[in-house]
């Protein structure tokens, strides 16, 4: 994983290495006209002491009060950070693309389009809540990918999408279950057939084909059942969701060869239910 705290002392002590001394942690209130240097060490020194507000404001005031210096630039990126450090995740994000739109050839703009999409990734809720941020989030990350695809960020950015997909997933079977409790079998197994189509490689997989046996058997498809059952045991035969829906199926052949070798699970299924 990209280690957030090494990156950000990078930044830092790139600067610190050609600023002369630090003022007093009394005059960064006050934002009274100083020099480039005193400003930036300050709320590098405030940064590094885990002071994020008094961080956010001090970088604010480096590129407020010296613009054109080589110092506004690194410090829009370090406010961003205070903002990201503190959750404030909606201010980070704007500081963020406005750093991209304006310094798209900065040798720091890898880690702008990272830390913008942790930005999003920290605003992630429960699969029973809206999850538009989770959407921007895997879309934030596969702009790192695309961007940057030997990058450590990108690296890290494809595990953190393994994860958004689990998730996504899980929100998918949380709909698919509040349709089946209605007895909606049709759209309840859209949604799990969502979840085996698109997002085959998650951990979600063997209980949606598992609630596919279920509907089935509902909607009296005891055939279709019984295939859904050994497509189950064909590719997941240690799953507890396999033993439930051999429970349910108790007595009928399930031997792993019913699902057949050829097309895998997703063209099985469309094949099974075209709809």
């Amino acid at each position: 994983m990209v280690s957030m705290l090494s990156r950000l002392r990078v930044l830092s002590l790139a600067g610190l290495l050609v600023v002369a001394g630090c003022s007093s942690s009394s005059e960064t209130d006050s934002f009274v006209e100083a020099p480039v240097e005193v400003l930036y060490n300050q709320a590098t020194d405030a940064l590094l002491a885990e002071r994020y507000v008094e961080a956010a404001r001090l970088f604010n005031e480096v590129e407020r009060q010296h613009p054109y210096s080589v110092w506004a630039t690194r410090a829009q990126l370090m406010a961003a950070y205070a903002n990201y450090a503190r959750d404030r995740h909606d201010e980070a994000i704007a500081a963020l693309d406005r750093f991209i739109q304006l310094n798209p050839g900065n040798r720091d703009v890898g880690y702008a389009y990272y830390l913008r999409a942790l930005a999003y990734y920290e605003q992630i809720v429960d699969v029973g809540r809206d999850q538009a941020n989770t959407l921007s989030a895997m879309a934030a990350f596969e702009d790192v990918i695309r961007r940057f695809p030997d990058s450590t960020y990108a690296r890290d950015a494809r595990v953190r999408m393994d994860l958004i997909r689990d998730h996504l997933a899980g929100k998918e079977m949380e709909v698919g279950r509040f349709y089946q409790r209605r007895g909606q079998c049709t759209a309840s197994m859209n949604r799990y057939r969502r979840v085996i189509e698109q997002f085959q490689t998650t951990s979600h997989v063997p209980e949606a084909l598992h609630r596919l046996v279920e509907c089935s058997l509902q909607m009296g498809l005891r055939e279709e059942a019984r295939m859904v059952a050994a497509v189950l045991g064909h590719n997941f035969p240690g799953s507890p969701w396999y033993a439930e829906s051999y429970l349910l199926l108790e007595g009928v052949d399930l031997r792993p060869a019913e699902a057949g070798s050829s097309g895998g699970v997703v063209s099985w299924l469309t094949r099974l239910w075209p709809f």
